[in-house]
């Protein structure tokens, strides 16, 4: 099989859609099949052109057997929702134009959070008559209202429209989450068209380990400390500013540490709001290299998923969770009652509290430090259920996907 995967977010990028699409593509190569990446030179989440790379019309390179054409985009950081928009827009016209000069592929992907580029799969698919297979990362308009970036208006309501045809259209819908799949069915889509390929952990990566990195924790000050680490993407869905109150609930006890890595639309407030209140038990790292990943975890004593207390939210599942079990990392997490918690209480993997409430968080955080015991149970369950979101068989789950679209296209 032929894959031709449009994807606005690709390695050296480190984010969550990147990752996902890498590790699913790899996959794919060492089973036997091609696979064609059209996407953008690498600038997320600060919209600056990674070293080496060129914002050029069209380039090409060969990463693990995956071949990854790169097209010129309006480039712009991870903020503001017009210029984020014309970035996609970009991408959607010069993917699409790439992708009619790739020979042969038996199926065409386009991947959200945005749904751009969705769009300009579905056009090739039309235009080569091949099968459309609608990646459903994310239900991009409902998120950008959610978290206050953009009111409902008459823009959005368009937007709607087009979502709804590319729903529609797709030979195939693969979400990452139950709850996305739920609504696409109370607005109508037809079920049997719709899988559900949730987010994994690549387990040749992610291990536990026995100690903390020393070069990093004597570094950052973490040596002999106890860590609560944020790893990821720091942006407005996130509540990073109720995580900083709970800090300075602690600042005081010399033993807890807060740790952000990562960067994103929330960190440079996020690391004003660091220096504004002195809080000296926080360290804030910025955006590494994807293979970084493994010694920024190791620091950690319990990972933090933080989300905004939004409906919404009760939907997605952040992939930190599954990196963290991967590490055998315990987990608190400060969500609305949904998907992601309840993952977190039948692996019964770490501490479930509300949302943006900075005491509850502060107090689960010292219950932690104490409580040896429970910490401990929390990361033996963490990376006894991590093998069930192995990326590996995600990966092949995602092939039984697009042989179902390739059939039904064919009959």
């Amino acid at each position: 099989m032929h894959i031709l995967f449009l994807t606005d977010n690709f390695p050296p990028e480190g984010n969550a859609p990147a990752t996902r699409t890498y590790e699913h593509a790899r996959e794919w190569v060492k089973l036997g099949h091609k696979v064609t990446i059209i996407t953008g030179v690498p600038n997320f989440p600060e919209g600056k052109v990674f070293a080496g790379y060129k914002n050029k019309w069209f380039q090409k390179e060969i990463i693990d057997g995956i071949e990854v054409r790169r097209v010129k985009t309006f480039i712009t950081a991870n903020e503001g929702f017009v210029k984020r928009t014309l970035d996609f827009l970009s991408f959607m016209a010069t993917g699409f134009f790439a992708g009619l000069f790739v020979k042969k592929p038996d199926v065409i992907v386009g991947t959200s959070p945005q749904f751009f580029t969705a769009c300009g799969a579905w056009a090739l698919s039309a235009v080569r008559r091949k099968p459309f297979v609608f990646e459903l990362r994310d239900i991009w308009l409902t998120s950008i209202t959610a978290v206050g970036a953009m009111e409902k208006s008459a823009a959005i309501r368009f937007l709607e429209k087009v979502e709804m045809f590319l729903y529609r259209r797709a030979d195939r819908i693969v979400s990452v989450t139950h709850s996305f799949k739920r609504e696409l069915l109370d607005r109508g889509i037809d079920g049997d068209k719709i899988g559900v390929v949730l987010n994994g952990v690549d387990l040749s990566t992610y291990k536990p380990v026995k100690c903390k990195d020393e070069e990093l924790a004597e570094r950052y000050g973490l040596t002999d400390k106890f860590v609560l680490g944020y790893v990821g993407t720091h942006g407005m869905a996130h509540a990073l500013d109720k995580v900083l109150d709970a800090a300075a609930l602690l600042k005081e006890n010399d033993k807890i540490r807060f740790l952000f890595a990562g960067g994103g639309a929330a960190k440079e407030q996020l690391n004003e709001g660091i220096t504004g209140r002195d809080l000296t038990n926080v360290v804030s790292i910025p955006r590494q290299p994807k293979e970084m990943m493994p010694r920024l975890w190791s620091l950690c004593d319990v990972s933090l998923i933080s989300l905004k207390d939004t409906e919404l939210f009760k939907t997605v599942i952040p992939s930190k969770i599954f990196e963290s079990m991967g590490m055998g990392l315990p987990m608190i997490i400060c969500a609305p009652k949904g998907e992601a918690t309840d993952i977190i209480e039948w692996t019964d993997s770490g501490l479930i509290i509300e949302p943006e409430c900075p005491k509850k968080l502060a107090d689960a955080l010292r219950l932690l430090v104490n409580e040896s015991d429970m910490n401990n149970t929390f990361a033996a369950n963490a990376y006894r259920h991590a093998s069930l979101y192995d990326r590996k068989v995600l990966a092949t789950k995602m092939l039984e996907e697009f042989e179902q679209s390739i059939k039904k296209r064919a009959s």
